[in-house]
């Protein structure tokens, strides 16, 4: 009898303010399923703006500000960005008054979501929360009633994000991915030995796959 395979471990740092993180998931699990390989995804937190005031700054002030971007070169960035997630079946909404976010409570709420199996959930809500609604991440009470949406308790995102019992947790991992060298994201670790950064498209994803596949006791480690 042919031995199932172990799960190949997929460890994902990611910000939900960064449109190429969920670009990028979406490409690599377009690539698992093609292939079919048993996996299981970690997300991992980091903080694109971790200076940002609790305000937030609008999105096309804050590029201009922080990679010189013009009009021009941000409306094609948009312009690509909203065709790779059509064809992945992400919807996003690009606005003139779209606004970027810290997202440290959005990692508090994953976390504590994390604790009851619904992390993926809840990051891929809020990155519809953010890219498709224009939503405010920045609310307190906007986070908690995504946490709820997807059919977590309400009052407890609250209370999560009253007492920050979480907050200790969550800088300590965010520590520990900026001291494995990770300075973008998304980085997509495979097996804690594979590196892939950025949203290289589901080809890419699908050759690191066979890649692993073919590799002795490579695709079946797990944590």
């Amino acid at each position: 009898m042919t031995p199932q395979p172990k799960k190949l471990q997929i460890d994902i740092v990611s910000d939900v303010m960064c449109p190429w993180c969920v670009i990028g998931y979406k490409q690599l699990a377009k690539a698992l399923e093609d292939i079919g390989t048993p996996h299981e995804i970690r997300w991992h937190p980091f903080e694109l703006n971790p200076q940002m005031p609790a305000e937030g700054q609008n999105m096309r002030e804050h590029l201009a500000e922080k990679y010189g971007s013009t009009t021009e070169q941000s409306n094609a960035n948009r312009e690509a960005m909203t065709k790779a997630g059509a064809e992945l079946g992400f919807e996003f909404r690009f606005t003139d008054d779209m606004r970027m976010h810290n997202t440290f409570n959005v990692h508090q709420l994953m976390h504590w979501a994390d604790q009851q199996g619904r992390k993926h959930d809840l990051e891929m809500a809020f990155f519809t929360a953010h890219f498709t609604d224009g939503r405010n991440l920045s609310d307190k009470g906007v986070l908690a009633d995504v946490a709820a949406e997807i059919g977590l308790d309400r009052d407890e995102a609250l209370a999560v994000l009253a007492d920050q019992r979480f907050a200790e947790d969550v800088r300590k991992a965010e520590q520990y991915w900026t001291g494995q060298g990770i300075r973008g994201v998304p980085a997509v670790i495979f097996n804690q030995r594979h590196l892939v950064s950025g949203a290289q498209g589901v080809e890419t994803f699908t050759d690191v796959l066979n890649q692993l596949a073919a590799m002795p006791d490579e695709g079946s480690a797990s944590l």
